[in-house]
């Protein structure tokens, strides 16, 4: 099946922090997906409402409000994910998230598009209790991702299925967002699931990695804390977003790619 529209809603993941940067935009794995979907169709046109730092609750209250009349149907190709945000929160309460996200899933369903939803990769290679702690809370959010995907017939992307995506390669220095390797295997994943032209090795394990000395582990550990965990705790306390005062990167139907 040929998508005459993408329309890619959600925060940091779908924006595409932090893949190489194309005209002051993050790329990221949507504007990668856009460009393959763009090559089945001449009408093709693709939408990215997705600002970082946004919670499941601003995402519904901001962002499907936009995006459902530009929805015209099952040749819309709809994708949504939120609620990672809200999962990292310290005053995180399931009760309060699953039913606004739910509840946004649904009303997209009810469209008529294609609907596709994300789970959310629960280790990235960290052991210990705090470890434990997020991937319980991502595992108990993953449930719920797969339970409502089943309920409205959405497809959905598994992050969880593929073992090598917790590799931390992967991840950019700040050890939270992909980096250009990491978005195209999202993407390339996202196409196989579409049916759609992709690369047969995406799924192949990076090379074993070298030893790290101790030393180099310590200054890039130290490096890490300053340069983004304590902005992020900063921001916490201050009850800031990365993601205040921007807007999203293509919020009208844009022809793809661009000139």
């Amino acid at each position: 099946m040929s998508y005459q529209r993408f329309i890619a809603l959600g925060d940091s993941f779908t924006e595409g922090m932090t893949d190489e940067v194309i005209d002051g935009n993050y790329r990221g794995w949507a504007d990668r997906v856009a460009d393959i979907l763009t090559l089945q169709t001449s009408e093709f046109t693709y939408v990215n409402l997705a600002v970082r730092g946004k919670l499941v609750k601003q995402v519904t209250e901001d962002q499907v409000p936009q995006a459902i009349p530009l929805i015209t149907g099952k040749e819309t190709l709809l994708s949504f994910h939120a609620g990672a945000n809200d999962v990292l929160r310290p005053n995180y309460r399931p009760e309060n998230v699953f039913p606004i996200y739910n509840e946004a899933v649904r009303k997209l369903a009810a469209t008529g598009a294609t609907l596709m939803l994300f789970t959310v990769l629960e280790r990235t290679g960290n052991t210990g209790k705090t470890a434990d702690m997020w991937a319980e809370r991502f595992s108990t959010f993953n449930k719920n991702v797969r339970s409502i995907a089943a309920e409205v017939g959405a497809i959905i992307v598994d992050a969880n299925e593929e073992k090598f995506l917790s590799d931390r390669r992967l991840l950019a220095f700040d050890r939270l967002h992909l980096n250009p390797l990491g978005h195209d295997r999202v993407a390339q994943g996202v196409l196989e699931v579409l049916g759609m032209p992709f690369d047969p090795n995406w799924r192949l394990p990076l090379p074993a990695a070298k030893p790290t000395p101790w030393l180099v582990k310590k200054a890039t550990s130290t490096a890490w804390f300053i340069t983004f965990a304590l902005p992020w705790i900063w921001r916490r306390i201050r009850g800031k977003s990365s993601g205040d005062g921007r807007s999203a990167k293509y919020p009208n139907p844009t022809t793809w790619p661009l000139s």
